[in-house]
């Protein structure tokens, strides 16, 4: 089974996608992300937990986001900001890494299993897979927002291993962050840290043995 996450996997960078929200809002990629720390340390969480792992709404989420700006910048701007409706500004616009999508469609057409592992949020899920246009693709998602706990939580691992029927050892988890690659592999899954399409892809290859690269210019264009 052959796991893709989303964000900044089948996503464009997670830093490439706070300069786009900096361009539809005029909010700056450091203090949004100061904000989003603000909120969930006083809920004594991961940065993203509280809407990853739905112990608050997006709506809730938006409201304390505006509040923990407004407490370290008393003149921002937030005119052009939807912080309660954060997944349809934050998605709006935004194209996929095409690329990454034709692997998971080529994997698949050689016979592998494919899922997405995700840290999400439960209100930006008609977003997302939007975008993605993966779902008669893929046969799972495992998605943070609706088992309550996420990567790199050991728990969350064994839900996507169980929910495939499959043993750890025969789960390839292609993730951006380093953590989660870690994480994994501390618990016997196979990984790929994804640092770009070229890498990835060439990496694939010789694990799956399925030729992904001549595709690559094709699915940029």
């Amino acid at each position: 089974m052959i796991w893709f996450d989303f964000g900044g996997v089948l996503s464009p960078p997670i830093p490439a996608l706070f300069q786009q929200y900096q361009q539809k809002t005029g909010l700056a990629p450091a203090q949004l992300q100061q904000a989003m720390r603000d909120v969930a340390a006083q809920m004594a969480l991961p940065m993203l937990a509280p809407v990853e792992n739905a112990v608050i709404s997006e709506a809730e989420w938006g409201r304390r986001l505006e509040n923990a700006l407004r407490m370290r910048h008393p003149e921002i701007d937030l005119s052009r900001a939807r912080l309660r409706e954060f997944g349809a500004q934050w998605f709006a616009g935004v194209s996929p890494n095409r690329t990454m999508l034709q692997a998971v469609r080529q994997l698949k057409a050689a016979g592998y299993q494919v899922g997405i592992l995700t840290n999400n949020v439960l209100e930006w899920e008609p977003h997302w897979r939007a975008m993605l246009q993966l779902d008669s693709v893929v046969e799972l998602v495992v998605d943070s927002c609706k088992e309550g706990c996420r990567k790199p939580d050991a728990r969350f691992f064994a839900i996507a291993a169980q929910r495939a029927a499959v043993q750890p050892a025969d789960c390839l988890l292609i993730d951006d962050v380093q953590e989660n690659i870690e994480a994994a592999a501390s618990l016997g899954w196979h990984t790929l840290w994804f640092q770009d399409n070229a890498q990835t892809l060439l990496e694939l290859e010789n694990i799956t043995r399925v030729a992904l690269r001549e595709h690559m210019e094709l699915a940029a264009i």
